[in-house]
């Protein structure tokens, strides 16, 4: 996907993240964080969104650079989401992708920051429609390319994973297939972590879904039960509680 793609879909989810937030009851259960109810996602998603303005407003070196932020009051929440938003899209959509900046992977520019919190509003825009009774899938392409983020950037993240396990634990190796758009990537544990390639591959096991689904189902809202798995189940769920998502 391209960043305007990207910034597209961080404007149309941001905007419905806020409207499924005040859409549920005050007390609703946010299903994937359950310590937490609409007001705790909303200054979550706002305080993330206001932490990556900040780093791409300041050209940030260091993560510290970024001063913390206070609770706000719930009534006080969604002006300051929405202001937010559209602080961050300003930011994002009139610098040069290409621009250096801090951030926790390898990749050390605006470029990231635009795809990760595309991903992060459309994940969090999902839990908000959860608990706010309509469910939406999120978008096709979309999710197919938070496959990839995930695969590639999140499972080799260190604080990412559980550190009492070895790769090799997961037994095998897994074949991922979206079946309603491109998205094909087989994931090999190695003694140095796994390894993954974009190609169709005969795996130890198979997880195929619509993107979507696939998705959320490495992010844990989704479970095998949702997903086709074929060949050796244990592996394939192995392989999803690898990550450390708490």
């Amino acid at each position: 996907m391209l960043n305007d793609q990207f910034l597209a879909a961080l404007a149309r989810d941001g905007t419905a993240f806020l409207d499924s937030c005040l859409a549920a009851p005050a007390d609703a259960v946010i299903a994937a964080c359950p310590e937490w109810n609409p007001a705790d996602l909303l200054w979550h998603l706002g305080g993330v969104q206001s932490f990556w303005g900040g780093v791409v407003e300041q050209r940030a070196t260091s993560w510290d650079q970024v001063p913390s932020l206070e609770r706000l009051a719930d009534a006080e929440l969604a002006d300051w989401y929405r202001t937010g938003l559209a602080r961050l899209l300003g930011l994002l959509s009139s610098i040069d992708p290409a621009t250096e900046v801090w951030t926790w992977s390898d990749q050390h520019d605006v470029a990231f920051i635009i795809r990760r919190m595309a991903h992060e509003t459309a994940m969090h825009r999902w839990d908000a429609d959860v608990a706010a009774g309509r469910p939406t899938a999120i978008e096709a392409e979309l999710a197919s390319d938070g496959i990839d983020e995930f695969l590639e950037l999140m499972l080799a993240r260190s604080s990412f994973l559980d550190a009492s396990l070895e790769a090799t634990s997961v037994g095998g190796s897994v074949h991922l297939h979206c079946t309603d758009v491109a998205g094909e990537w087989t994931v090999r544990p190695t003694p140095g972590g796994l390894v993954t390639t974009r190609e169709h591959a005969k795996g130890d096991c198979a997880l195929r879904g619509p993107a979507d689904v696939l998705l959320r189902a490495l992010w844990r809202r989704a479970t095998t039960l949702e997903v086709e798995v074929i060949g050796d189940a244990a592996v394939a769920a192995r392989f999803l509680a690898y990550a450390r998502l708490d």
